[in-house]
């Protein structure tokens, strides 16, 4: 009987389940060279080196938002439904929002080199070693989601599997022997090599410029790419307002705790992307009931799911650290990664309704309007409270905004879907 209810469930899922396997292998493969960079950091360089590192990191994801400014993200949505729709409008995909993307990098650049002495002092230096990401960052995730829109999940997952086992031993060798410059080193190689294989691996660009497209992609990309900017303000500002109150070793406190958390995440940022195709599919249909429907069971899912993982990490996070991290046996980080655990679950929410949602139903503006909002108020949260309980006091702001914040895009988005479904 649970036999056959397996096959059942499988066959009804099918297609979901083979995309979310070859998926998680090509996240894997290619989250898990960063995030071995950044482990490796974390073990072999002192709380206050690793700080600088993640300080002069976040500047340049900062530079990234607006060299890239959401044409990435929003490139899945225009493939999966080319696809469907106009086959000659997908060959020009690459060419005419690469032109859109290489415009503003050159922008970014342009301004870092002007304004950043001036304002990171001598941090700076460790900026100009990270300065490349600003191309091929947004360039490799243009890539990936032409591959997501067009279900080439298998591919994606092939080529980061194959660069990630040759380049391992490269970042290791790199970081043992050179330390920071090294891991900021090994991660410009890394996303230059990704580059190249997904290149050769997608040739079906056609050269030609096409107005109206590029209109669409900036002015939807638009939206993402101040949902971006709001994002980073309510969740990457918090390192920026740490390193300018002089809280370095707290900074490395806090991305550890981050990090894990980034990890647990990452099925649940996987199983987002796999759906978002069907659900710009489904939108597409105009089946809003069922849109609904599925948003409440993978709440619950995401919701169930999180609360034991935060028990169980509450658990297990001095085991880890003390075999993995022993710097960061400290009082104050325990402290912060404790109470991060109580956001978890409606984070693993969060990641689904954003990237599995949001973006596919042509509901970016409620991504866009909330995040900058809350992106606003937490910068003036992070800032006061900080004044007022010192480095916790940025915990204290995630914490807080993390499930208004969420709540309220889920009221927004399901009030939008419900109006839908009665003018149909």
């Amino acid at each position: 009987m649970i036999r056959k209810l397996i096959v059942s469930k499988y066959c009804q899922h099918k297609e979901t389940t083979h995309n979310f396997f070859w998926r998680s292998l090509q996240v894997f493969g290619k989250q898990g060279v960063t995030f071995l960079i950044f482990f490796l950091c974390a073990m072999l360089l002192s709380p206050y080196e690793f700080g600088i590192y993640n300080y002069a990191l976040t500047v340049i994801f900062f530079l990234i938002i607006f060299g890239d400014f959401g044409i990435s993200t929003a490139i899945s949505k225009f493939v999966t439904e080319y696809n469907i729709s106009d086959k000659e409008k997908l060959k020009l995909v690459l060419f005419n929002s690469g032109i859109i993307l290489i415009g503003l990098t050159i922008v970014v650049v342009i301004l870092a080199f002007t304004f950043g002495p001036f304002y990171l002092g001598e941090k700076y230096v460790y900026v100009l070693y990270l300065l490349p990401l600003s191309f091929l960052v947004p360039m490799t995730s243009l890539y990936d989601g032409i591959y997501r829109g067009l279900n080439k999940f298998r591919s994606l997952a092939i080529i980061s599997l194959t660069i990630s086992i040759v380049i391992i031993p490269v970042i290791y060798l790199l970081v043992q022997s050179c330390g920071m410059v090294g891991a900021l080193v090994a991660q410009n190689i890394f996303y230059l090599v990704m580059l190249i294989a997904l290149a050769l691996g997608h040739r079906n660009i056609s050269f030609k410029i096409n107005k109206e497209m590029l209109l669409n992609f900036f002015k939807y990309s638009f939206l993402i790419g101040l949902a971006n900017l709001g994002i980073f303000l309510y969740t990457r500002i918090d390192i920026l307002v740490l390193g300018y109150f002089g809280y370095i070793n707290e900074i490395a406190f806090y991305e550890v705790a981050n990090k894990i958390f980034m990890v647990l995440a990452i099925p649940f940022a996987i199983f987002s992307q796999i759906i978002a195709p069907r659900l710009t599919k489904i939108n597409f249909e105009k089946k809003y009931d069922l849109i609904i429907n599925k948003l409440k069971k993978y709440f619950i899912y995401s919701f169930v799911v999180g609360s034991m993982l935060s028990i169980l990490f509450f658990f297990l996070i001095k085991p880890v650290v003390f075999l993995f991290f022993q710097q960061y046996n400290d009082p104050t980080f325990y402290l912060f990664f404790n109470i991060l655990l109580i956001i978890l679950p409606i984070r693993f929410f969060g990641t689904i309704l954003t990237t599995g949602f949001l973006i596919p139903t042509n509901n970016a503006k409620i991504l866009t309007y909330n995040n900058l909002l809350f992106g606003v108020v937490n910068l003036l949260m992070d800032i006061l409270f900080v004044i007022l309980f010192g480095p916790i006091g940025i915990i204290f702001s995630t914490l807080i905004l993390g499930y208004i914040s969420v709540i309220v895009a889920l009221f927004l988005f399901t009030k939008n879907m419900n109006k839908k479904k009665g003018n149909c």
